[in-house]
């Protein structure tokens, strides 16, 4: 994580903001923004439930925010942070839009795919890898997560 900077943290901050969003309209709270040139040039909040959008991820979201604001579908350069590791779904779009960076927070030991279950930003077999920086406030993403799904099944204790 050497190559994380104290701006990072504070981007990760702003996605932490996102995900209290996705919170309060009753998403799973994970949030997500594209930098570019430093400046934020798409942010997103999980919203597939209130979207009927199966591919409506923090992370898609804001990939389809900042293409419209740079008017191309390629971000090469950009760096997408996210409060949780993405799935192969948001991998794979990471990929397709050439994104130079992505910074993550909490892991997911389900369907991780930076790295911890799946690693499709590196692969030799695609056309395309980034730079990945997994743990970026892993504490205050994964409990986040963890407060969440712990009120959804009404325990706050464990």
């Amino acid at each position: 994580m050497s190559d994380v900077s104290a701006r990072d943290i504070a981007y990760m901050h702003h996605a932490l903001e996102l995900a209290t969003r996705a919170e309060t309209e009753g998403e799973v709270p994970v949030g997500a923004l594209v930098v570019f040139n430093d400046k934020i040039i798409g942010e997103g909040w999980n919203r597939p439930i209130g979207s009927r959008d199966p591919t409506a991820h923090a992370e898609i979201v804001a990939l389809r925010a900042a293409a419209a604001n740079l008017g191309n579908y390629r971000l090469t350069g950009a760096t997408l942070y996210v409060t949780l590791e993405p799935c192969p779904m948001c991998a794979g779009a990471m990929v397709q839009a050439r994104v130079a960076r992505v910074v993550y927070g909490a892991p997911d030991t389900l369907a991780g795919s930076a790295g911890t279950v799946f690693d499709l930003l590196n692969s030799a077999a695609l056309n395309h890898r980034a730079d990945v920086y997994g743990g970026v406030l892993a504490g205050e993403c994964s409990q986040r997560l963890k407060a969440f799904f712990q009120s959804r099944r009404g325990r706050a204790d464990t």
